[in-house]
């Protein structure tokens, strides 16, 4: 049960990104020797990861936020049993690709939710590339079943913006022969080239178009090394919302990536009028620009969000849709069909959800037209769908006013934010 806060006000730091700390842990898990990394999400999505590269040879040892990772050298060995993802896309995806390069069969597996998404736009790269990839559920869905080695360099163009199927076809050409390249529709997150080149393997970005030249059936020689998690801008994202929806709200969120194909929120609510500012840290040690974000509260304007700046908002999409609620017009949101496949179809329970709470929206096909101004309902019981972001979205919207609101099956957001309910009381909400 989240209740009203009389005013959204704090200092926090996030936990470390969730992306960023799967990926590293794939990659340190090839290395030779023992990588720190400090900062790193212990969320069920993140030890899902580790516990599969575990059972593909590599170790780690967990100390708080820090985690070594003795990696395998370059090549992973057959599991004894398949590799189970629970609820991570990130994780199947990107493990799929490295394990296209690997002389060996592997399955992995996940939870319900993970295996209705699709897989299909991993597996049509991967054959081209000469790895055997069989989808074991309905629709082309996981369990999914990888018979790797012997890969040949493509030049591959997706039909979806999609950060994991260009890191997945990334990964694996490193164990291509000759220059594997990926021409986007869209630009997408760079995560995954930002760490290979931190790690001495060159990637190049031209335009759209992202190459790496691969290693051969060896695979890359990568280095250990020591690594700072940036905290995740996709958890900062939701007290962004909660103090820039009303004046009087003030948060200052401290040490929180900023990279420009994450923060395209802030954009979006500074076109809506919001006051938002970021200070970059000094700090040189963090893979990636991290800095101080701090909001002031102020009323927002509705506005219309779709074209080029959907895929660096997709996660943020149902936060847009809440402060859209409590906006002054009317929020569209449009050409975000993707969401339609995330954890839940995102486009339904968002609308669902607000429905229940006294919001007036239209469903479309490809994402929703909000009015706002909404007077909320109270003593509603708002429903996850088993996808994280939704309950968290919504607790938001439930700390404006309007009475106390109940969410229903929430052990989802240990996927990516296990500390949320006790920020959430941080910055002045009340939770039962």
């Amino acid at each position: 049960m989240v209740s009203p806060a009389g005013r959204v006000a704090g200092v926090l730091t996030v936990p470390g990104d969730k992306s960023i700390s799967q990926r590293i842990a794939m990659l340190a898990a090839l290395a030779e020797g023992v990588s720190e990394v400090s900062g790193f999400l212990r969320s069920s999505d993140c030890l899902s990861v580790l516990k599969g590269v575990t059972q593909l040879g590599a170790s780690y040892a967990l100390r708080g936020e820090t985690v070594s990772i003795t990696g395998t050298g370059g090549r992973f060995r057959a599991p004894a049993g398949s590799l189970d993802m629970g609820n991570s896309g990130t994780g199947l995806r990107l493990l799929a690709g490295l394990l296209a390069g690997q002389p060996f069969t592997c399955e992995m597996v996940g939870d319900a939710s993970l295996s209705s998404r699709p897989m299909k736009r991993i597996q049509e790269p991967l054959l081209q590339m000469g790895a055997k990839v069989e989808l074991l559920g309905p629709k082309g869905c996981a369990p999914v079943r990888i018979t790797g080695g012997n890969l040949k360099a493509i030049d591959y163009k997706p039909a979806v913006a999609s950060a994991q199927v260009k890191s997945c076809v990334l990964l694996a050409g490193l164990y291509a022969e000759g220059v594997t390249s990926v021409t986007e529709v869209a630009p997408t997150r760079d995560h995954t080239e930002r760490l290979l080149n931190a790690m001495g393997v060159p990637v190049e970005t031209t335009g759209l178009r992202v190459s790496v030249r691969g290693f051969g059936a060896a695979g890359p020689r990568l280095q250990a090394r020591s690594w700072r998690v940036p905290g995740d801008f996709s958890s900062a994202a939701f007290w962004i919302v909660a103090a820039a929806l009303a004046p009087g709200n003030s948060i200052e969120l401290r040490d929180v990536g900023w990279n420009p194909r994450r923060n395209a929120l802030v954009r979006v609510l500074q076109r809506m009028g919001a006051k938002i500012d970021f200070v970059a840290s000094a700090d040189v040690s963090a893979c990636e620009t991290m800095g101080t974000i701090r909001v002031e509260g102020c009323a927002l304007q509705g506005t219309e969000v779709g074209g080029a700046e959907i895929p660096d908002l997709i996660d943020e999409l149902p936060l847009l849709a809440v402060a859209g609620a409590r906006a002054k017009g009317r929020m569209v949101i449009r050409d975000a069909a993707e969401l339609r496949v995330k954890e839940s179809d995102r486009i339904r329970s968002v609308v669902d959800n607000l429905g229940r709470l006294g919001v007036a929206v239209e469903e479309r096909p490809d994402g929703m037209v909000i009015e706002g101004g909404a007077r909320l309902k109270s003593g509603v019981v708002v429903d996850s769908y088993g996808d994280h972001r939704i309950p968290m979205a919504f607790s938001v919207l439930a700390l404006q006013g309007g009475g106390a609101v109940e969410m229903r099956d929430v052990a989802c957001v240990n996927k990516s934010y296990p500390s949320f309910w006790d920020d959430l009381k941080r910055v002045g909400g009340h939770v039962a």
